[in-house]
């Protein structure tokens, strides 16, 4: 994360407080390099996909590290975030979901935007995660 990039929440008076753990905008000045990633999927190095929210959120932050290290970026420059979640009573995961992007962040708030879905591309897929990071 770039010293010079500057990054603040953004919270109007007027405005209620965020649904949860995360900020309605967040404000990028002078930031040089920007990485917009395709939804990122649940799927391991050697093509298996784990069972449950839960383990296909921590492969899901997995991969997004993978692409945030070999951009030479780190957590720290995620400015927004877009998670798609297949929710029914069989899977019901949103807690999970945002448990696992909270301790990805270590506390760092960003804009973030999570929608519920009937289903992703592959029926084994439970959440698919989008982000922007900027430096």
């Amino acid at each position: 994360m770039s010293d010079s990039v500057i990054r603040r929440t953004i919270s109007p008076d007027g405005m209620a407080p965020p649904a949860a753990r995360f900020a309605h905008a967040v404000l990028v000045e002078n930031a040089s390099r920007w990485l917009h990633t395709s939804g990122v999927v649940p799927v391991a190095p050697d093509g298996s996909v784990p069972d449950g929210v839960s383990a296909q959120a921590s492969q899901v932050w997995s991969n997004i590290a993978a692409i945030l290290a070999d951009a030479g970026m780190t957590a720290g420059d995620i400015v927004s975030i877009t998670t798609y979640l297949v929710a029914s009573e069989q899977t019901p995961g949103l807690a999970q979901a945002m448990a696992a992007r909270d301790e990805f962040l270590g506390g760092r708030l960003v804009s973030s935007t999570l929608v519920t879905v009937p289903a992703l591309a592959q029926p084994s897929w439970l959440l698919e995660i989008a982000v922007v990071a900027a430096s």
